[in-house]
Formats: structure tokens, C-alpha cells, sequence
């Protein structure tokens, strides 16, 4: 990919004084041409890179304008090869692994001691998430519509979007882009998504605003939650809200509070926990929780 390449371009002429176009071209498996337009590139993103022709010439930083190479360490090295390790995690290639092999050529000195970072993107849905992932690059990458079957809670749907950006958080990932039935910007969730396929539509690229991937954006809250939940699964709620999320009772029971967004989804959530959760507020919930228990003891009861 285009920006993969400048930043490792860039990483070249950070710790070499010189190099050409054909020492950039093998390196990065280009023609010199791709190599030219990138230095263009890079000349137009504001870094002042000086090409001589001829015997004794070649390409860098012009002086003066060099950046300390102490201004990136061997940690900070350390932590991007780290980053690009991860996406091979999910991209099905090595081709990451691989970019990072070229930056790091000839970068002893400057990049040294053991990985101490191990980030692995990947999900039990790896198999059915890298091809996705895959369609949706190019697909940006192209400036292509995408297609797909997308399934939500308020049920499925065939949906256009003109994709911007792959985004992970929250453990998941998502593709942000332009839904042409919402006619709006949208995140949708790759493990809700079907059938993706990349059209031959191209579009032209809006102005795309940054996802807002805040915690009050993506879960509003405004359902009050209280229960009490046995010691048995404070683990639980430790690892999914946090030690500060309840309360200890005289009993030896947890208090805990919360703001949820969807009330299916809280029953679902408390409905895993057995008979080691009983909710408390909203009512709603409570009746829910009975209804669904008496369905399933009427599907369960013994003839």
C-alpha cells in the first residue's frame, strides 16, 4: 500500500545520509517511476528531500533540515515495528512482517534488544474476518462502492457504502463509510456483515468526518441498571466494567450500577450470569428476565 511504502521511504532517509531510486525500488519490490512519484509525494507533504543526478549523487534529507535521529529511539522503533506486526495478525499475508524487514535492513544500531510487545488483532472469527478485511482495503483503496448484507438487531438489510476507513476498537472491527440508503455516515460491524463484495462503481470522496468512537457516542447509556451479584462472578464484572462498578453488601453480595443503552442486550448480558444475578432496577428488566424464564421452563418441562 501507497502509505505503507512513504513511511518506510521516509524511515530509509531518517537513518541513511543518501540512497538512490533503484536501491528504494528493489527494496520496496517498485519501479523507479513509483519510487520518483513517492518522493514527489513526500516533497509535497512538506519534507525537504534533495535528489542529485549522477556519479557521487543520490537521494536525502537536505541539511538543516534533517530530523535527530535520537528523536525517534530504539523504543519508539520498537513500538511501530510492534504495530505492524499485529496487522499481519488479521491481513492473512505477511505482508506487513515484511515491510518492517525492509525498514528494519541496515537498522541494527538503531534498532535493537527482544520484542517485548505481542499484539494479535485477530478474533475466533479470523477465518471469516480476513477476507472481509481484504475487500474492504481494496475497496478503499480503488475508491469502489462496496456491497454487502448487514444484520442488526433491528433486523437485515442490503446496504451500498462508499468505504473511508477500517477502524478497530472495542475489541471488533468496523468499516466507516457513506450508506447510501441512510444517506449519512455509518459503522458497521464486519461481524454483522455478508456477502461483501467490492463493485466496479467508483465514487469521489466526500468530505469524511472522523468517526466519533467515544463511549458516550456508542453507548449513550440512560437505562439505570442496579443488581446484586454473587462473589462467585466478581471476576466477571471486574474484567467487563471494572472494580469500581458495585459495591460490597453486609451480606457478602455485590451492588452493582450502570448506565446500559439497550435493554435486549442487558437482559441477554444478565441472563448469562444465571442464578448469580438478580436485578434490581429497571422493572422493565425484571419482567422481562421472568417472561423469558417462564418460556424457557415451558420448552423445558417434563411431560
Amino acid at each position: 500500500m501507497k502509505i505503507d511504502r512513504l513511511i518506510g521511504i521516509l524511515s530509509v532517509l531518517l537513518q541513511e545520509e543518501k540512497t538512490t531510486a533503484p536501491e528504494l525500488a528493489e527494496r520496496f519490490e517498485v519501479s523507479r517511476r513509483t519510487i520518483n512519484r513517492d518522493i514527489e509525494d513526500l516533497c509535497k507533504a512538506g519534507i525537504p528531500i534533495l535528489a542529485i543526478q549522477g556519479s557521487g549523487g543520490g537521494i536525502s534529507i537536505m541539511d538543516g533540515y534533517r530530523m535527530d535521529r535520537t528523536i525517534l529511539t530504539s523504543r519508539d522503533m520498537q513500538m511501530i515495528l510492534a504495530g505492524l506486526r499485529s496487522l499481519d495478525s488479521v491481513s492473512g499475508t505477511r505482508y506487513y512482517g515484511q515491510l518492517m524487514e525492509k525498514i528494519q535492513t541496515g537498522s541494527s544500531a538503531f534498532i535493537s534488544g527482544r520484542d517485548s510487545i505481542l499484539i494479535d488483532l485477530a478474533s475466533w472469527y479470523k477465518a471469516s474476518l480476513v477476507p472481509k478485511i481484504d475487500v474492504i482495503l481494496s475497496a478503499i483503496e480503488n475508491r469502489k462502492l462496496l456491497e454487502f448484507r448487514y444484520y442488526s438487531p433491528s433486523g437485515e438489510s442490503s446496504r451500498t457504502v462508499e468505504p473511508y476507513y477500517l477502524v478497530f476498537q472495542w475489541s471488533s472491527w468496523y468499516v466507516w463509510g457513506w450508506c447510501t440508503t441512510r444517506e449519512d455516515f455509518r459503522l458497521f460491524k464486519l461481524n454483522r456483515m455478508d456477502r461483501v463484495a467490492e463493485t466496479d462503481r467508483i465514487f469521489v470522496c466526500r468530505d469524511v468526518p472522523m468517526p466519533d468512537l467515544s463511549n458516550e457516542k456508542i453507548f449513550p447509556g440512560g437505562i439505570k441498571v442496579k443488581a446484586l451479584f454473587s462473589p462467585e462472578v466478581k471476576w466477571r464484572l471486574i474484567e467487563e466494567f471494572g472494580s469500581n462498578s458495585f459495591t460490597d453488601t453486609d451480606d457478602g453480595k455485590l451492588l452493582f450500577t450502570a448506565d446500559y443503552t439497550d435493554m435486549e442486550n442487558l437482559v441477554s448480558w444478565i441472563l448469562t450470569f444465571g442464578d448469580n444475578a438478580e436485578v434490581l432496577e429497571p422493572v422493565e428488566a425484571r419482567n422481562m428476565i421472568r417472561r423469558n424464564a417462564e418460556k424457557t421452563l415451558q420448552i423445558y418441562r417434563e411431560d
